[in-house]
């Protein structure tokens, strides 16, 4: 535990401590964040006056908790609130100078963006000349000329010192409701009524965090751990009927239930439909509603693969006849029609598979649409910023991205960004590698040592999964399940252990490994809780 703990950077005991047992009183102080003070004492105003007050959210898993949180929030204060997400494909991300026109029929006196705004330069400008004030929470890079609005509290800005650059849009809009509380607090608005216990909101920023990848550590780590125990409780009637349409139990759910079978549900309806019903979902107290809803979500999350996987079939046919393009520092492609909500799941698959930017285009609109996804040491914002006089338009984050462009450019950028790219690459030695963390032997693999690992857990971005190793086993027995995977007894020195392996390549069964790199599991089938190894890689 030691060994995985340093592997991570935890070199102390202070530290380790602090990692194994998180806690919400570590959590930095929210008036750490640059124009915090601005941004409550705006809302106190707005609230004291009862001024209408929009929340424009993103489309993202990151987007809609934000959105939901907020929303819970105000609402229960009786602020006079409403909120909007834009659709993805009709509207684009962020808020918009169209986007004010509609604020003004609601009469709105005060917008409060979430996990978006950080480029709206236009849309605050035509926000000013309605005398509707902006209040702009954001995680993402911001350009050279930020907005005027009243108050921006991004993280990453660079008069902002709070060290708080890793958290999500949700942890920003969740930080804001934290000093909200307290500056009420100090206006004495909760002598009348009962102040919140706000880990109830923890559930909704621990998704959002977990599904936007940012690094699982310091204040991310402590609300994703809070927010997983909060949702074991079944509390919110939305993530109940959710997890149930996924097939999680909410009582062991984990990280890997989120990343691959929550958030993915929640990103379906703004890929393939329209996120508002996300925040209906999370924002819900009724049961049957939610059921409903959740297996609306479901649906579109199966429509979602479907579509996915038409592309990837896609990607693979133009790869199969044009085998130069994986040769390339970066593979861009384009075509008319390819949906593009569900590109960048697809990039985000190609460039793992292989290890180079992915950037997918869909033609089919005017200006064309990307999705951009990257591999570790490759800043794709920097990239794509020094190609911007390509592009209509930009955003992101280090590894993930989307830009508009005019079809008669998409040959030029590529150039362009195939070059920045082909520059990177060659200050680096950029080869697939796999981390192992520590060589275990079959005997030395129990349950005690599996539940000592899951202390480390959630994992995900700059928190993996321990991967182990072991060299010279023998093949006690194997039984093949389908057509791609085999459930075998390993043995070496006396001591055996069961395997798992998915998605053989070779149906032959192997006499012995010479070496295989595995994570560890506990198998719960038939309730026996029987240590397991699943093989990721093997020799």
């Amino acid at each position: 535990m030691a060994e995985l703990l340093v592997n991570r950077g935890i070199e102390t005991p202070e530290q380790a401590y602090s990692f194994l047992c998180p806690s919400l009183k570590n959590l930095t102080d929210p008036f750490c964040l640059k124009d915090m003070n601005k941004a409550v004492n705006r809302i106190w105003t707005a609230i004291e006056n009862h001024e209408k007050i929009l929340i424009f959210g993103d489309f993202d898993a990151d987007g809609v908790t934000s959105t939901s949180i907020l929303n819970d929030f105000f609402t229960y204060i009786d602020a006079e609130v409403s909120w909007y997400v834009p659709h993805r494909t009709k509207e684009g991300y962020s808020l918009k100078k169209d986007h004010i026109a509609m604020a003004v029929e609601r009469r709105t006196d005060l917008i409060i963006t979430v996990d978006c705004g950080s480029d709206s330069n236009e849309a605050v400008v035509a926000a000013q000349e309605e005398d509707i004030d902006v209040i702009i929470t954001d995680h993402h890079e911001l350009p050279e000329n930020i907005p005027e609005a009243l108050a921006i509290i991004n993280p990453k800005r660079k008069d902002c010192n709070s060290g708080l650059t890793h958290l999500a849009g949700v942890g920003v809009a969740f930080y804001l409701v934290i000093a909200l509380r307290k500056h009420l607090r100090e206006k004495g608005f909760w002598e009348e009524k009962q102040e919140p216990n706000l880990i109830q909101y923890c559930d909704l920023v621990a998704i959002g965090t977990i599904a936007d990848m940012v690094p699982l550590k310091k204040e991310n780590r402590i609300l994703s751990c809070a927010g997983i125990d909060v949702m074991k409780k079944g509390a919110r009637p939305g993530l109940k009927a959710l997890s149930q349409v996924s097939r999680v139990e909410l009582t062991d759910i984990d990280s890997d239930d989120i990343s691959f079978r929550i958030a993915p549900r929640l990103n379906a309806a703004g890929r393939i439909s329209h996120a508002r019903i996300c925040v209906n979902l999370l924002c819900t107290n009724d049961r049957i509603t939610a059921e409903q809803t959740a297996a609306t979500l479901d649906g579109l999350n199966r429509k979602r693969q479907e579509t996915e996987q038409s592309i990837i079939e896609d990607i693979e046919k133009k790869i199969y006849k044009n085998p130069e393009l994986i040769n390339k520092p970066a593979i861009i492609m384009y075509d008319r029609s390819w949906v593009p909500g569900v590109l960048g799941i697809a990039a985000s698959k190609t460039a793992k598979k292989y290890f180079k930017p992915v950037i997918l285009i869909s033609t089919g609109s005017s200006p064309a649409v990307g999705s951009c996804r990257s591999i570790e040491n490759i800043n794709l914002y920097h990239a794509l910023n020094k190609c911007s006089f390509l592009l209509e338009k930009f955003g992101g984050h280090f590894m993930a991205a989307g830009l508009s462009i005019k079809k008669e450019k998409i040959k030029d950028f590529s150039k362009a960004f195939e070059k920045e790219i082909a520059e990177i690459m060659s200050k680096n030695d950029f080869k697939k590698t796999l981390i192992l963390d520590h060589a275990l032997m079959p005997c030395e693999i129990t349950e005690s040592l599996i539940n000592e690992v899951d202390m480390l857990r959630p994992f995900g971005t700059d928190n993996p999964e321990p991967v182990f190793y072991c060299s010279d086993l023998m093949v006690q027995s194997s039984v093949q399940i389908g057509t791609k995977h085999r459930k075998m007894i390993l043995k070496k020195s006396g001591c055996t252990i069961e395997a798992m392996q998915f998605n053989i390549k070779n149906p032959e069964t192997p006499v012995s490994f010479k070496k295989i790199a595995f994570k560890l599991r506990i198998n719960r089938f038939g309730r026996k809780n029987s240590p397991q190894i699943i093989i990721i890689e093997e020799e």
